[in-house]
C-alpha cells in the first residue's frame, strides 16, 4: 500500500478587521509544522487601507496568492487546502466555488450572515464546493447559530466537518490550541488527493 501523501501546504487568509500575523492563524501554522502553511494579506491591508475591497478582488487575491504558493511548492492548486477567519475564510470558499482547485477548505468562524441579519444569508455558492470543508465556531457567533450553520452546509456536496467552541463567540476569544488541534486532525485525516492534482 502506497503511504498517504499530505497536502502541498495551507493557505490561511485573515479577517476584514486584521492581518496576516492574527493569532489564531499564527497558532495553526505553528501546529502543523512541518507542513508548509502561508499567511496572507488581502490587497488593501498591503495598501495601508482598513476598509476591504469588493469581493471579486479579495477572490482575485486568494487565487493569485494560491496560484504562486503552489508553484513555491512545485504543487497545483488542488494539492494546497485554503481557508482563514470569517471573512478570508468566506473568499477562499467564493475562490473554490468559481473554480479554483482546492484539497479542502477551512472555515474559522465562518461569517454566515451579518450579526442580527438572519435573512442575509451568505449562502449562494456553497452547492459549488465539491471539497472536503472544516467549519469552526463558537455556538455563540452572532454571525450564524449552530443550527443555521448546519441547515447552510447542509447543501454543501462535498465531506464537511463541523467543530464547535463551546461558548464561543465570533472571535473565539482563548481557543487558539483547541482550533489549531482541530485544523491538524482534520488535515491529517484528507484523503489523497487526485493524482491529476498532484
Amino acid at each position: 500500500m502506497a503511504p498517504r501523501r499530505r497536502p502541498a501546504g495551507l493557505l490561511l487568509t485573515p479577517g476584514a478587521g486584521s492581518d496576516a500575523s492574527h493569532h489564531t492563524l499564527v497558532a495553526i501554522e505553528e501546529a502543523l509544522a512541518p507542513l508548509a502553511v502561508r499567511r496572507v494579506d488581502f490587497p488593501y491591508r498591503k495598501e495601508g487601507r482598513r476598509a476591504p475591497d469588493r469581493a471579486p478582488k479579495l477572490i482575485a487575491s486568494v487565487r493569485a496568492d494560491a496560484e504562486e504558493f503552489g508553484r513555491s511548492r512545485r504543487a497545483r492548486t488542488g494539492r494546497i487546502v485554503l481557508g482563514g477567519r470569517s471573512m478570508g475564510g468566506r473568499m477562499c470558499s467564493m475562490a473554490v466555488a468559481e473554480g479554483l482547485p482546492a484539497a479542502g477548505l477551512v472555515l474559522i468562524s465562518y461569517p454566515l450572515h451579518p450579526p442580527g441579519k438572519p435573512d442575509r444569508l451568505r449562502v449562494e455558492h456553497l452547492p459549488l464546493l465539491e471539497v472536503p470543508c472544516l467549519f469552526v465556531t463558537g455556538t455563540r457567533d452572532p454571525f450564524g447559530t449552530p443550527e443555521e450553520l448546519q441547515s447552510a452546509t447542509a447543501t454543501i456536496p462535498g465531506p464537511v466537518t463541523h467543530v464547535w467552541i463551546e461558548g464561543g463567540r465570533h472571535d473565539l476569544k482563548g481557543a487558539d490550541p483547541q482550533i489549531a488541534a482541530a485544523v491538524r486532525a482534520w488535515i491529517d485525516a484528507l484523503p489523497d488527493p487526485p493524482p491529476t492534482l498532484s
